[in-house]
C-alpha cells in the first residue's frame, strides 16, 4: 500500500465540497421550502445555489478523478463491478478489523483499497444528493418521492461525514498525518 500524495487540484476541490456539504447539511434545519401561494425564505433560496454549486464540485471532482495520473485512480474509488478490486477491498477489511479488535488503528499514512472504495461511496452519495437536489430545483413545489430521496441521502451523507471526519480526527490524533496530506501545503 504506497501513499499517494494529493495535488493541489485534489486539495482544493475536497476543501470545497467539505465547506459546500457541511454547509448544506448544517444550514438544512434552516430552510423553509415553497408551500402553495408562498415562496421558500431566504435560507431555502441559498440551499438551491449552494446546492448547485455543490453538484458541480462534485461532477467537477468526478471528471478529476478520471484525468489525473498521480494519486488514486477512478477504478479505486469504484471497486464494486471487479471481482480482483473487491477481493482487495474485503482482504484490507479483514485486515483493519484485527487491527481494530487489538484496539489499534491501521496505518493512516497509505491508501488502501476499504479507504478509496469508502472515498467513493462518499462522492457517489454527494452525487446522488446533488442530483435529486437538482431535480428538486426544476419543480414548481419541491414535494413528494424525489423530496423524501433527497432527505434519505442527507442522512446517509450525515453519517459519511461524520464517519469520515471522525476517523480523520482519530487518525490524526494517534500520530498520522492524514490532515497535513490531504489540506496541508507543498507539492507531493
Amino acid at each position: 500500500m504506497a501513499t499517494t500524495h494529493r495535488t493541489q487540484p485534489t486539495k482544493l476541490m475536497h476543501a470545497a465540497l467539505l465547506l459546500s456539504v457541511l454547509w448544506q447539511l448544517g444550514a438544512s434545519g434552516l430552510v423553509e421550502r415553497p408551500r402553495a401561494g408562498q415562496p421558500g425564505n431566504a435560507f431555502y433560496e441559498i440551499h438551491q445555489i449552494v446546492g448547485l454549486t455543490t453538484l458541480g464540485l462534485v461532477l467537477a471532482f468526478w471528471l478529476w478523478s478520471v484525468v489525473r495520473r498521480r494519486e488514486t485512480p477512478l477504478m479505486a474509488l469504484f471497486p464494486w463491478l471487479s471481482r480482483q478490486r473487491l477481493s482487495a477491498v474485503l482482504a484490507d477489511l479483514k485486515i483493519h478489523w484485527m487491527q481494530l479488535r487489538r484496539l489499534r488503528l491501521p496505518d493512516g499514512d497509505a491508501d488502501t483499497p476499504l479507504a478509496s472504495a469508502v472515498h467513493g461511496l462518499g462522492l457517489l452519495t454527494a452525487l446522488a444528493m446533488g442530483a435529486t437536489g437538482a431535480w428538486l430545483y426544476t419543480l414548481s413545489l419541491p414535494t413528494g418521492a424525489v423530496l423524501q430521496l433527497h432527505k434519505a441521502i442527507a442522512n446517509l451523507m450525515w453519517a459519511y461525514v461524520i464517519g469520515h471526519a471522525g476517523l480523520a480526527l482519530l487518525h490524526q490524533a494517534t500520530g498520522h498525518p492524514v490532515l497535513k496530506r490531504m489540506f496541508g501545503r507543498g507539492a507531493p
